[in-house]
């Protein structure tokens, strides 16, 4: 580690940041052992912050892609299928990202916790990182053993810059470990220039090259199917609210973004459900749709959905702490969407779909009424890999 820290070229800085890095992990290990015993959690913490089953790399001088979560792994897809013959390695940070990761032709990681990188990194020919995943350790020991360190769909969002721009001086240093930058947008390169980044090119959200597929064809009701995708925690009462005042003999098809939570959704649907007089069921039991309301209890249904119904409501964007979640999947299958004004982190996609209504939380009904003469959402495709596949074969 001595050596990784003379070549990181802040040497001081360097044993600052892993000190604190260890001093936080102890500080935070009652609560990393309380928390590996939760569902959500008991495969990716033990593996990233106890390297249970998390050993290094067996490939080297691989093309190693860092992302966080299920939707960036998700995005990969196009770009692997562009590279030619080269031996891939992914790490990620949640389960449903590892989860996704590994139905890829490449050795999949959890990332282990910052303090771990200088003995868990092995050589390997580039590093790309996704969008936001800014770890000092990561960029400086990658770069001090070989790699060659891409930022891809980089971006900061209107919510963070501020932040951003307060540690300029630690940002400068993680960014001057990056050989180039490809961002989402002008305004996004716009930012990291003012951050002290060097080096950037846009080429547009990585997002908008992914193929939107469904999986299996299921039979379209014969009224109009409304569909809440990827819904938090709170949104399905905002929901809820909204149909049951609106509804005209529709069906409501309630998907919630984190499978840990059917239960608690599936018992407050069923609290509306006895209070208005309306019938319930559980995707999983029945595989039909022909309820008032019907929680879809299973993963990887979402598409299915969409390309049946008429109506999207986009989850994750009612509050402001979750930022959004991609609406090119129900704009493809050709829904009128509606969304909350929280969509920070999608900001970039919102940009490419047409036809949407960005409401306030208490004019739902209202908008599933004005949906009615609106005409279902566009797509404007623009994303260029190629300057990427260049580099990287």
């Amino acid at each position: 580690m001595w050596k990784l820290a003379k070549q990181s070229y802040s040497l001081p800085f360097f044993i600052v940041y892993y000190v604190l890095s260890v001093v936080l992990f102890l500080i935070a290990l009652p609560l990393l052992v309380y928390l590996s015993f939760k569902q959500k959690y008991k495969v990716s913490i033990p593996s990233r912050f106890f390297l249970f089953k998390n050993k290094p790399f067996k490939t080297k001088n691989a093309i190693w892609f860092h992302v966080c979560s299920l939707g960036e792994a998700r995005a990969l897809k196009p770009i692997l299928q562009g590279l030619k013959q080269k031996p891939i390695c992914i790490t990620t940070i949640t389960q449903t990202g590892n989860d996704e990761a590994k139905k890829y032709d490449a050795e999949v990681r959890y990332l282990p916790y910052e303090m771990f990188l200088p003995f868990w990194i092995k050589k390997q020919e580039f590093l790309v990182v996704l969008e936001a995943e800014f770890w000092y350790l990561l960029f400086v020991v990658a770069r001090a053993k070989g790699a060659r360190v891409i930022l891809l769909n980089g971006r900061i969002s209107d919510k963070s810059v501020d932040s951003y721009m307060k540690f300029k001086w630690f940002y400068k240093k993680l960014l001057d470990k990056v050989e180039i930058i490809y961002a989402q947008s002008q305004t996004d390169k716009n930012r990291f220039l003012a951050l002290g980044a060097k080096n950037i090119e846009v080429i547009g959200n990585i997002k908008l090259a992914g193929e939107i597929k469904k999986t299996k064809t299921y039979p379209k009701p014969s009224r109009e199917l409304i569909v809440a995708g990827s819904t938090h925690s709170g949104e399905e009462k905002i929901v809820l609210d909204g149909f049951v005042k609106y509804n005209q003999n529709s069906m409501l098809v309630v998907v919630p973004r984190h499978p840990e939570r059917f239960e608690e959704v599936y018992t407050l649907m069923q609290e509306y459900a006895l209070k208005h007089n309306l019938t319930i069921s559980r995707f999983s039991q029945t595989k039909e749709l022909e309820t008032d309301l019907v929680l879809v209890d299973m993963m990887g249904e979402l598409n299915n959905i969409y390309a049946i119904s008429d109506i999207a409501i986009l989850g994750g964007a009612f509050k402001d702490d979750v930022g959004g979640h991609n609406p090119l999947e129900p704009a493809y299958f050709g829904c009128k969407i509606i969304t909350g004004k929280h969509f920070f982190h999608q900001k970039e996609l919102f940009k490419y779909v047409h036809h949407i209504q960005y409401i306030e939380n208490d004019e739902l009904s209202e908008a599933l009424r004005t949906a009615k003469s609106l005409p279902s959402s566009t797509v404007d495709e623009k994303i260029d890999l190629q300057m990427l596949f260049k580099r990287l074969n």
